[in-house]
């Protein structure tokens, strides 16, 4: 079955020379030259995977990836000619799988689409995890507390469904940050105990129920218990 691409770019110019090459490659793919048209097309048809630029007419790229996550785990790659670290680290927090600084090489480009298939392919996993009320769709990606929606950076998703996948078990401060974060992280591990933070907060606190325990010089769990 052919690769199906939805391409977001309002470089006409661009947007065509992209198209040929993905194209020669086997994919398909599919222009939007604006946000709105662009969300449009991902919420209407089936893609395998978005290039999303950021500086976009009608819609923001950030804000069309925004509303993308909210009901989609399609894979997405930023395309930017910004190139500051605040942009970059917004884009992943609001959930884009990579992101790619214009100009670029086309090798490039393409090396980062099979990047993101093969780790979507390899995340079709146990697609719901529970604990305590907590229900997480990793297809999805979305979150509820006893069928009330609760929504969360990427970050925030990205440590729950660790902490679910993983239910049962004490999981290291370092465990966390080697599984979740990634790997260019230079943060320190105390980060994991801010979103643990984040975490309690949006759940915990708010629905009052005991779902992240702390082992105290350990780490964290998660325990299946009301």
């Amino acid at each position: 079955m052919t690769t199906k691409i939805l391409l977001v770019e309002d470089e006409e110019k661009l947007a065509r020379f992209i198209e040929l090459e993905l194209s020669y490659e086997g994919y398909s793919v599919t222009k939007a030259f604006n946000g709105r048209s662009g969300l449009e097309l991902a919420e209407s048809d089936e893609f395998d995977l978005i290039l999303l630029d950021i500086m976009l007419p009608e819609l923001s790229g950030m804000e069309v990836l925004r509303r993308i996550r909210r009901k989609s785990s399609i894979p997405v790659i930023m395309l930017t000619a910004r190139d500051s670290i605040d942009d970059k680290v917004a884009g992943l927090d609001r959930g884009a799988d990579d992101y790619l600084t214009k100009p670029f090489a086309i090798e490039e480009l393409l090396a980062r689409i099979r990047t993101a298939l093969r780790k979507r392919t390899a995340a079709t996993e146990t697609s719901v995890l529970s604990a305590s009320g907590v229900i997480l769709d990793t297809a999805r990606r979305t979150v509820c507390v006893n069928d009330y929606p609760v929504e969360l950076t990427k970050r925030e998703f990205d440590l729950l469904h660790y902490l679910l996948k993983n239910k049962g078990i004490v999981l290291s401060r370092d465990t966390l940050m080697d599984n979740v974060w990634d790997y260019d992280f230079d943060g320190e591990t105390n980060s994991v105990d801010v979103y643990i933070r984040f975490l309690r907060s949006k759940i915990d606190e708010a629905f009052n129920i005991k779902l992240i325990h702390t082992v105290r010089g350990v780490g964290y769990v998660i325990k299946d218990e009301q």
